[in-house]
This record gives structure tokens, C-alpha cells and sequence, in this order.
């Protein structure tokens, strides 16, 4: 890629080349463009959690989204009315799961939490050179979820990316400002759209066990992996992974499709789930793979099984996912036997507890 001379004998704006982009959009959300001459590039939502809506590669698309997105947040809507599809939509963080009335308090609580119509703040963009040859350029914020006698969550977000390479890497650091433990479930719902995943498509993982979360997703068991076409009235399938990683706790896995494929990596120590979403209906063709500190069942039967994790006072968590693009196969392939080798050398992730599933 160009080198530090070559930048500065022909440019005296690095915008030129790499660059979140801020401004509004017409219903006054803010929008932030990034692009880093890869021909990667994508947009996110500081109004929605800084969540990425959507994103291309050479054009070409890589999420689905939904009509009239994206929408301004309203906590008076149902969740899914405000599901804006887009790469990223971020589930929590004090609940991940279909909606639900506390077993303990009575207070409900809608599908998936409340950051995703939550709005950052302290935007900052920060770049420089790393030698001569690599231009990193990072934008941070902050959101937080808080309730005068409640949970006092503050998440801090810093997305990073390199001149000239296909990766968006994604660091949140939440801590507990409060003086009472907070429940924690962070699930990171990556939202794969076509053409990138349609028929032919294919996730490969390495797993010691993939769970089906109940009886529709055991209909599909044995084909978990593969990706059919478009069908009316398809019931989603949803399948929960416990994967292998090596010594170090890094574990990938790659969506794959004709000459394209994302790629995905993340410490399995901060997240040791993984949610394969399948949604191969007509008109919303979309899937989801989602790494997290817990599977979308929601706070009540977290609790119930113990896999609930707590938050102390004080205490913070840190979590990071890269995403990478490929449209070289030969670099696909590599992906595809780097998982291979991690399926045959790789230990079970520690911390994942899958027992109860299917339902």
C-alpha cells in the first residue's frame, strides 16, 4: 500500500484517503462514513449505540437492511420495529433475549435490551503513523445505560482501521460506575446480508459442539452449515456454538461465499459464546453470527442456570472483534484451513455451558 512519502509527496490531507466522515442525515440522526482505500467502507449510528448500519465492499454490499432505516431511536417501539438490520446491531447490556418479565422485580423488558437506541457521545478521531508504512486512523465514544436505583453501565467503543486493509476492529470496554453488581450480557449481533451469504453459502467454525436452541433448529441440525435459497415464510433457525481456540483464547470463523468471505476473530476469554442466526427468508435473507459473554435466552433463564455473569462495582470488562474481508480464494482458502487446523488442535473454550439446549 502507499508509504508515508508517497502520501505526503501527492496529498496534504490524509482525508484523502482514510476518514470517518461525520455528519446528518435528513431525519437529523447523526451518521459517520468511514473508508480507508481498501474498498472497504461502512457507516455508523451514534444515535444507535454506534452500532455499523451499512457496509460495502467494492460496492458490493455486505449486510441487509430493513425499510425506511435507519430509524431514530424511540424506546416507546417494539425492538423489532426498530431493527435496523445493518452489520452491526449490539445486544444488552443488561439483557439479551426474546422479551420477558422479571422473574424477581416483574419489570419487562424488550427482545435484546436497551443499548441499541441508546445515543453516544464524546465522539473523537484520532490518527497516525505506525513507521512509515501503516496510517491507523480511530474513532472512539461513549455510551451508557443507567436507572437512578439501577445499573450504571458505561461503555467505551473505540473502532480502528488501517489504510488500505479490508479489517474493522472493534474494542468496548464497559465498567460498573454503580455500587451494586449489574447483570452483563453482551452479544454482538453481526448481521450478514446478500450477496454475501445466500445460496452456496457456508460458515466454518471449529466446534466442539454445536447446540440447536430448539425443535425447528434440530430439524436442521445436520445442516447447520450450508445455506439455501431464498424461501417464503422460512422459520428461523438458530443454533448456539461451543468453539475451540488456542492456547491464547483466539478463536475465528469465516462466512463464505463464491470469491467473498468475512472473516471474523475475537479473544474467546471475554466472549466465550457464539450464535449462528439463520434467516433465509424471502426478502429478509439475513444471518447473524454473533459472538458473546452469553446466549440470547434471556436474563431469567441465565439466571436460572447459573450462566448469568455479574459485574462488581468498579470492575470492567473488555472485549474486541475484528472483521476482515476476502475476495482472493486463495487467501479464502487459507482461512478455511486455518479453522481446519484449529478444529483438530484447538481446545473447548472454558466458561461456555451450553446444558439445556435444544428446548
Amino acid at each position: 500500500m502507499w508509504s508515508r512519502q508517497d502520501i505526503e509527496q501527492h496529498s496534504v490531507d490524509i482525508r484523502q484517503f482514510i476518514d470517518f466522515r461525520q455528519s446528518r442525515l435528513e431525519n437529523g440522526m447523526r451518521l459517520v462514513e468511514a473508508y480507508n482505500g481498501s474498498g472497504l467502507s461502512f457507516n455508523l449510528l451514534p444515535d444507535r449505540g454506534l452500532d455499523i448500519w451499512q457496509a460495502f465492499y467494492n460496492s458490493r454490499p455486505l449486510t441487509w437492511v430493513s425499510q425506511g432505516s435507519p430509524h431514530k431511536p424511540d424506546l416507546g417501539q417494539e425492538w423489532l420495529r426498530q431493527f435496523n438490520g445493518g452489520l452491526l446491531v449490539t445486544c444488552g447490556l443488561t439483557h439479551v433475549g426474546p422479551p420477558e418479565k422479571d422473574a424477581i422485580t416483574g419489570e419487562w423488558r424488550d427482545i435484546h435490551g436497551l443499548y441499541s437506541r441508546l445515543p453516544a457521545k464524546d465522539l473523537r478521531v484520532t490518527g497516525y503513523w505506525d513507521g512509515d508504512d501503516h496510517y491507523w486512523l480511530e474513532l472512539s465514544g461513549v455510551v451508557t445505560e443507567a436507572i437512578l436505583f439501577g445499573e450504571q453501565l458505561r461503555l467505551e467503543r473505540v473502532y480502528s482501521m488501517r489504510l488500505g486493509e479490508a479489517t474493522i476492529r472493534l474494542q468496548d470496554t464497559i465498567t460498573n460506575l454503580g455500587d451494586m453488581p449489574a447483570p452483563l450480557m453482551a452479544l454482538y449481533h453481526f448481521n450478514v446480508g446478500y450477496p454475501l451469504v445466500g445460496a452456496g453459502a457456508r460458515l466454518y467454525t471449529a466446534s466442539e459442539q454445536v447446540a440447536p436452541r430448539d425443535d425447528r433448529a434440530v430439524a436442521g441440525l445436520e445442516r447447520w452449515a450450508e445455506y439455501d435459497t431464498a424461501t417464503a415464510q422460512y422459520e428461523e433457525q438458530v443454533f448456539f456454538h461451543h468453539l475451540k481456540a488456542d492456547t491464547s483464547g483466539e478463536t475465528e470463523v469465516l462466512l463464505c461465499r463464491d470469491d467473498m468471505a468475512l472473516a471474523m476473530k475475537w479473544n474467546s476469554n471475554d466472549l466465550p459464546y457464539f450464535t449462528q442466526w439463520k434467516n433465509t427468508r424471502q426478502g429478509i435473507y439475513v444471518s447473524g453470527i454473533e459472538p458473546g459473554n452469553c446466549i440470547p435466552e434471556g436474563r431469567n433463564a441465565a439466571r436460572e442456570s447459573e450462566r448469568l455473569v455479574m459485574l462488581e462495582p468498579g470492575d470492567s470488562r473488555m472485549s474486541s472483534v475484528s472483521l476482515r474481508i476476502l475476495d482472493r480464494s486463495e487467501a479464502i482458502q487459507g482461512f478455511v484451513q486455518r479453522i481446519a487446523d484449529l478444529q483438530k488442535t484447538g481446545r473447548a473454550v472454558p466458561g461456555c455451558d451450553l446444558s439445556g439446549y435444544p428446548r
